[in-house]
């Protein structure tokens, strides 16, 4: 087994506080603004970041509990495999979420349709581009029957790390 480790790039800022207040994915009802403190050290490579219209944020998961290779998704009363789905109790808790870039200024990117709780660290970001992202023939699995719920679901603490 190989031991990887991280050092997170920055800070998200939300104004979800609660995991019960915040949406499931950025496409909700409920997502909002927020922004993204980038440590001094890795400011500089925010740079031409500022000419997408979204990026993609790489985070830890810092409020997740265990692992889990089975769960059951915040949109099914079913146990599914962790890896056909998106919740956070993974064997490496990481989240990613594509959200709307409103702008840069110096160490701060502000964004829009933000999903995470407050204070998550930021392992990276990358821009969205449709042309690398050509997929086709699209299929969603056991999520066909509950997309209609995505936007106005939102989080629980079923996945919160016991203090």
């Amino acid at each position: 087994m190989i031991e990887i480790t991280y050092t997170a790039i920055g800070i998200i800022h939300s104004p979800f506080t609660k995991l019960s207040e915040m949406p499931i994915q950025p496409t909700s009802n409920s997502s909002a603004p927020g922004h993204i403190e980038i440590y001094p050290e890795y400011a500089e490579g925010l740079r031409d970041l500022d000419g997408f219209s979204h990026i993609y944020l790489l985070y830890h998961l810092h409020k997740v509990s265990q692992a889990k290779l089975t769960v059951t998704p915040f949109l099914d009363t079913m146990p599914r495999g962790v890896f056909a789905t998106r919740a956070p109790s993974r064997p490496n808790p990481i989240g990613l979420s594509l959200v709307k870039l409103l702008r840069v200024e110096d160490d701060r990117v502000y964004v829009d349709q933000i999903d995470i709780l407050n204070g998550t660290p930021l392992l990276d970001l990358k821009p969205f581009i449709p042309a690398f992202e050509g997929a086709e023939n699209i299929r969603t699995g056991w999520l066909e029957n509950a997309q209609k719920d995505i936007q106005k679901t939102r989080s629980d603490q079923r996945f919160l790390k016991k203090s």
